[in-house]
C-alpha cells in the first residue's frame, strides 16, 4: 500500500488504542499532547518504511525511535506487524541484435606437398607432361603449396535475408610475361544473399555469385570433400564451380530432417543447396565478364531414401540419387589473349548416386554432353561430344579419442574439352587414387594418398599423354 494509506491506518489504530485513556483524561490539553506524540510516532515509522524500500534486501531494518513511557506508545508499538516487502523492479526487455552482430566468421586453409615416385614430370616441347588442372603444384618443381586459404563472413541480417561472402587468399596469377607464377593473391569466390520466401525457410532465392547447381561433387565444399581434388569430368561443366546469377532452391522438411541426422552423425554432405534447384547464370565462368546475351540455364534434383525398412543390415543407411542438366553458350579464351568471337554450345546432363558410409559407402557420378574442344586437324575450336565421371568407395573407422579414419579409393575417367583453359584443350584422363583421411579433431585433418595418373596436359600445343605415380599429402586446419 502507499505511504499515505499506511499512515492513515496507523493513525486510526492509535486513536482506537487511546480511547480508554481519553475517557479518563482530566483535560483537553492532556488529550492533545497524546495525539501529538502519536503523530510523531507515525511519521517516524513512515520514514523508516520509505528507507527500507530504497535499501538492499539484505540490509538490517531501521530501528524505530524510542517510545515514550506512556501507555499509548506501547499500544502503538504492538500495532504494526512488519512493513510490506518491496516489489522487485521488472527486468528490462532484451535488446534485439543489430544486423552486424548476427554475422559470424569462419574458414579453412589447405597446405599440400606432392612427390613424384616415377613418371613424366618433365618432357620435351610439344609432348605432354604429367599435370593436373586442379593442382598446379603437381610439376617438376615440387615444393609446398597453399591450395586454399578461405575466409567466410555469413549471417542472417533479418528473419528473411541472409548474406554469404567468401574470399580465397591462395590464388595464383602469372607475371606480365607469363613466365613466372605469383601466389597468395585474394580472389572473390562467393558473394550472394538468400531471400527466404516462407517462415520455415523451405523456399529461397539466391542472388549473386554462388555455386552453379550441377553435379553433387561440384557443390560439396572442398573443406568437406574426401578426395584431394574434384574429378575432371564433373568439374569440366563448371570449372571454379561458380558464376553470377539467380537460383531458386526448395528443400522439403522431410528431406531436411534426413540431412540433419546425417550431419549430426558426421557425414560429409554436399551442403544444403536444396533438394531441387533451378537457376540462370551468365555462363562464362567464375569472375569472368559475360561475352554474350545468352544465359546458362541449369536444373538440379536430389533425394535421400532411408533404408531402415529393408532389414537390419541396412538400418540407419541412407541412399541418395539425383541428376542435373545445363544449357549454355560459352566463348573460350584464345591463345592470342582475346576471347573467341564464336559462342559454342555447352550442354550436358549428369546423374549421381550416394550410399553414405555407415560404415561402408559408395559414391558415383557421370555426365554426357557437348562442349568446346580444340581440334588439331582444323587447328580451331569446335563443338564436340564429351563424357566421363568417377566411382568412389570409402569406409568410416571411428577411433574414439583419437578421431576418425576414412580410407577411400576413387577411379575417374574423362574424354572431352576443358573450356576454362586457353583454346579449350582436350583432356584424356584415367586416374586411380587410394588414400586415407585422419581427423583427430574437428579443427585439423590429414590426408595421405597414392595416385596413379595417365593424363593429357591441358595445353593444345602438347600431344600425347603422360603417366606417373605420386604421393600426395595435405593438412587442413579449420577455424
Amino acid at each position: 500500500m502507499g505511504a499515505r494509506t499506511f499512515e492513515t491506518g496507523l493513525l486510526i489504530a492509535g486513536v482506537l488504542a487511546l480511547t480508554p485513556q481519553a475517557a479518563s483524561a482530566q483535560s483537553n490539553a492532556e488529550l492533545q499532547r497524546q495525539i501529538d506524540e502519536l503523530k510523531a510516532q507515525v511519521q517516524a515509522l513512515t520514514s523508516a518504511l520509505a528507507a527500507s524500500k530504497s535499501a538492499p534486501a539484505a540490509a538490517e531494518p531501521v530501528a524505530a525511535a524510542p517510545a515514550p513511557a506512556a501507555a499509548p506508545a506501547a499500544s502503538l508499538a504492538a500495532a504494526p506487524d512488519q512493513p510490506p516487502a518491496a516489489t522487485p523492479a521488472s527486468d528490462p526487455a532484451p535488446r534485439s541484435k543489430a544486423w552486424y552482430e548476427r554475422l559470424s566468421l569462419r574458414g579453412y586453409t589447405q597446405m599440400r606437398y606432392n612427390a613424384f615416385l616415377s613418371g613424366d614430370d618433365s618432357a620435351p616441347a610439344g609432348v605432354s607432361r604429367l599435370r593436373s588442372v586442379h593442382d598446379s603444384s603437381i610439376s617438376d618443381r615440387g615444393g609446398f603449396s597453399l591450395r586454399r586459404a578461405r575466409l567466410v563472413l555469413q549471417g542472417d541480417v533479418s528473419d528473411r535475408v541472409s548474406l554469404y561472402l567468401q574470399s580465397d587468399f591462395a590464388t595464383a596469377v602469372n607475371n606480365q610475361a607469363g613466365s613466372e607464377r605469383r601466389e597468395g593473391f585474394a580472389q572473390l569466390r562467393d558473394a550472394y544473399a538468400d531471400v527466404f520466401l516462407d517462415k520455415g525457410k523451405d523456399f529461397r532465392l539466391r542472388f549473386g555469385q554462388s555455386k552453379v547447381p550441377f553435379g553433387w561433387e561440384n557443390m560439396q565444399s572442398s573443406s568437406n570433400r574426401l578426395t584431394l581434388d574434384r574429378s575432371d569430368a564433373i568439374n569440366s561443366a563448371v570449372p571454379g564451380e561458380r558464376d553470377l546469377g539467380i537460383v531458386g532452391y526448395y528443400t522439403p522438411p522431410s528431406v531436411q530432417k534426413i540431412w540433419d541426422r546425417l550431419a549430426h552423425d558426421g557425414q560429409k554432405l554436399f551442403g544444403n543447396y536444396g533438394a531441387f534447384g533451378i537457376g540462370a547464370f551468365n555462363g562464362q565462368g567464375t569472375n569472368r565478364t559475360e561475352q554474350n546475351r545468352g544465359l546458362m540455364k541449369v536444373a538440379f534434383a536430389t533425394w535421400p531414401f532411408e533404408l531402415d525398412g529393408l532389414g537390419d543390415a541396412l538400418a540407419g543407411q541412407v541412399f541418395e540419387i539425383g541428376g542435373s542438366a545445363m544449357m549454355n553458350d560459352v566463348q573460350p579464351e584464345l591463345r592470342s589473349g582475346s576471347v573467341s568471337p564464336v559462342a559454342y554450345d555447352d550442354d550436358r546432363v549428369g546423374i549421381h548416386a550416394m550410399l553414405y558410409p555407415q560404415p561402408f559407402g559408395i559414391q558415383a557420378e557421370w555426365n554426357w554432353g557437348r562442349g568446346p574442344e580444340y581440334d588439331r586437324a582444323s587447328q580451331s575450336i569446335l563443338t564436340k561430344k564429351l563424357h566421363g565421371g568417377y566411382v568412389q568407395m570409402m569406409y568410416r573407422v571411428p577411433m574414439g579419442s583419437i578421431g576418425a579414419l576414412m580410407p577411400y579409393g576413387r577411379w575417374q575417367y574423362y574424354r572431352g574439352g576443358w573450356k576454362a583453359g586457353t583454346n579449350a584443350p582436350r583432356l584424356e584422363t584415367d586416374e586411380l587414387e587410394l588414400g586415407i583421411e585422419w581427423q583427430p579433431w574437428k579443427a585439423l585433418e590429414f590426408t595421405l594418398a597414392f595416385a596413379r595418373m595417365k593424363r593429357a596436359e591441358a595445353d593444345e600445343r602438347r600431344t600425347g599423354r603422360a603417366e606417373g605415380n605420386l604421393i600426395r599429402t595435405q593438412v587442413q586446419w579449420n577455424y
